[in-house]
């Protein structure tokens, strides 16, 4: 099986800017509130098919199909807010082969963990818009090399105004998925990310519960200064399959993502959020062999908490499906990603997050039919 079909018609080009939208009332937001269709949310965008977080890959995904467009954030020397899936931006920036910013590799501790690379918050804006931005997983998507040095990195705001105008353009509401990458890191620096997230949101007229955007992060404290700070948007908790936020970790709190998917955990999180954002292994997870065993009670615990789940991270090649779900293809050759997403909305999830949108709205439009 081939690794991807050819997509051809679907604009890449940028998009002009929009005009925010208008506020609501707040209102209290609960699973069965926004219950409907379930959410198809761009990973990164499109990100089995553009390099992600550039504005072509978040317009790719829109006009697939994708309900959401999810980008990452981090900010620069000069506190602007910009899209990348980490502060080092050396994997996904053409930044390690421009000899005038060679002295800036550096290298930092991350979240306890010693990274070595180039930091977004070592640029001032102006400095990060004459990078291109480069395919993060060149060995398995190689034919997004071909993007490289032909797309720039993207501001927040810049991916807030392209929600609007996708949304004009196509005639139905899409909606944006801001990840605060490392919060913790950055108020360390000084650089907190909170206050210019909400600037951003109130900006674009987001800021009410039913503004088509959730707000997440995998640390707990930050989604709770916002809550503080006013935000009325939904926001979701991410959870990992391992490990412990870093926001409890530095505050010595011996808490880890498995006590935040216990009961007491999920009435923890439904007093600040309104959805879980579980790896898909805690929704069902994988057997000795690699093959998708039985579902958990995530989604159901979840749901009794007025919780909506949105799993990550479904890819469509082999390399990354359960055994049971690959093709007799390579390892970068497609397999049964519609197969695997169908068995996961069996499980009453809300919504999920796919580098392949295309594959995630024919999913989501099968388990319907039947």
């Amino acid at each position: 099986m081939n690794r991807r079909t050819v997509i051809t018609g679907l604009a890449v080009t940028p998009l002009a800017v929009a005009d925010p939208a208008h506020a609501f009332p707040a209102q209290r937001v609960s699973a069965s509130s926004r219950k409907g269709a379930t959410l198809v949310i761009g990973h990164r965008g499109a990100s089995g098919y553009r390099p992600e977080h550039t504005l072509a890959s978040y317009e790719l995904a829109a006009r697939m199909g994708a309900d959401f467009i999810e980008p990452d954030v981090v900010i620069t020397r000069d506190g602007v807010l910009v899209c990348r899936h980490e502060p080092e931006i050396g994997g996904t920036t053409d930044v390690a082969s421009r000899p005038e910013f060679a002295d800036r590799k550096t290298t930092k501790k991350l979240d306890g963990a010693n990274v070595t690379g180039w930091w977004a918050e070592d640029f001032t804006l102006a400095e990060l818009k004459t990078l291109y931005a480069a395919e993060r997983l060149p060995g398995v998507r190689q034919e997004n090399t071909m993007y490289n040095g032909r797309l720039r990195v993207p501001t927040l705001d810049e991916a807030f105004q392209l929600r609007a105008e996708l949304s004009r353009r196509l005639g139905r509401r899409i909606g944006i998925y801001p990840e605060t990458k490392h919060p913790t890191y950055f108020q360390e620096l000084g650089l907190p990310l909170e206050k210019r997230l909400l600037g951003l949101v109130r900006k674009h007229g987001l800021n009410h519960a039913d503004a088509p955007i959730f707000v997440q992060s995998f640390e707990t404290t930050n989604l709770q200064q916002l809550r503080r700070m006013g935000l009325r948007a939904p926001a979701v908790q991410l959870l990992s399959a391992t490990g412990a936020p870093y926001d409890l970790v530095a505050a010595g709190d011996p808490r880890t993502y498995a006590d935040l998917i216990t009961p007491k955990g999920l009435g923890a999180i439904a007093r600040y959020a309104q959805g879980l954002g579980p790896d898909k292994s805690l929704v069902i997870p994988r057997t000795a062999a690699g093959a998708l065993g039985s579902p958990t009670a995530l989604v159901d615990n979840a749901h009794a908490q007025g919780l909506l789940v949105h799993p990550y991270t479904f890819r469509a090649e082999n390399t990354f499906l359960p055994a049971d779900y690959r093709s007799s293809g390579g390892e970068n050759d497609f397999g049964k990603a519609i197969d695997e997403q169908i068995t996961f909305l069996a499980t009453g999830i809300d919504g999920l997050f796919t580098d392949q949108p295309d594959v995630g709205v024919f999913a989501r439009s099968e388990r319907a039919a039947a």
